[in-house]
């Protein structure tokens, strides 16, 4: 095993048990044990040191182990919505690792797919979904026929369940 994977194990299973229940519990045991022993040490500086001490070690260390378990989930979530948009027909495959793109870029992409959403908006089914690339096409098969296997629309399939 090597080290990258142990280390990997190891921080997973330190955050599965952070977001526990009985994490929650050992935290508020630990708490409460100070609260009892601040009268036996005279709420002491030392007493109120040794929370101190223990909590900013506690929060930095979670800060990291928070950041890497959303990291990891952030990566999977990018590469299952990267596998739909690449084995969608006619989805954009300019989506695909969206998340390496400028801010520039990913505001150009926002202001597109706001106009398909006030495009849908203005829709009178709610079940129609347009493409500014390819409404017009879409339009022209969804009203020359029936669809193509592998090209139908959302507002067809519904119909099918209906």
């Amino acid at each position: 095993m090597s080290h990258d994977n142990i280390s990997s194990r190891f921080a997973s299973a330190v955050t599965r048990w952070t977001g526990s229940t009985w994490a929650f519990i050992a935290a508020l045991a630990i708490i409460a044990a100070w609260a009892l022993a601040g009268p036996l040490f005279q709420y002491s500086d030392t007493w109120q040191l040794v929370i101190n001490t223990g909590t900013t070690i506690v929060i930095f260390v979670m800060v990291f182990l928070i950041q890497r378990a959303q990291n990891k989930e952030l990566l999977s979530v990018q590469l299952k919505l990267n596998e739909i948009v690449a084995s969608i027909e006619g989805a954009s495959n300019r989506l695909i690792s969206v998340e390496d793109l400028s801010e520039r870029d990913l505001a150009v992409l926002h202001a597109h797919y706001r106009k398909l959403a006030d495009m849908a908006k203005s829709d009178l089914s709610i079940l129609q979904s347009h493409s500014v690339d390819e409404a017009k096409a879409r339009h022209e098969r969804k009203t020359s026929g029936p669809p193509k296997l592998g090209m139908q629309t959302a507002h067809s399939s519904a119909a099918r369940v209906a």
